[in-house]
């Protein structure tokens, strides 16, 4: 896949959650709700600033992450269903984590 994102925006996989509860209950595909966490895959360079400066982005493709519920827009790349999102829609970067490299199914 050959894809940068501009300016500010992150290109996002979302991670997939536990299947179960810690009770062991399987929760089925119709119950679940979409993850709030992600891998990032792509970032672009940064916003400009006031002076034309760019700054670079917080993040940085591997960091896991966690972003608001109704963020990004979905795209589907190379048959696989991304999120585009602008770097303020993160809420933060869980630390000492690197996503896994498995694709979720």
């Amino acid at each position: 896949m050959n894809f940068r994102p501009l300016h500010d925006r992150v290109l996002v996989r979302r991670v997939e959650q536990d299947e179960r509860t810690r009770g062991g209950i399987i929760i089925p595909d119709t119950a679940k709700e979409k993850p709030m966490e992600g891998e990032v895959i792509a970032v672009g360079p940064g916003a400009r600033d006031e002076k034309g400066q760019i700054q670079p982005l917080d993040v940085k493709p591997g960091d896991r992450i966690l972003f608001g519920k109704w963020s990004g827009t979905e795209v589907k790349i190379d048959g696989e269903e991304l999120l585009i999102m602008k770097e303020s829609d993160i809420m933060g970067v869980i630390e000492g984590s690197r996503a896994s490299s498995k694709k979720a199914a």
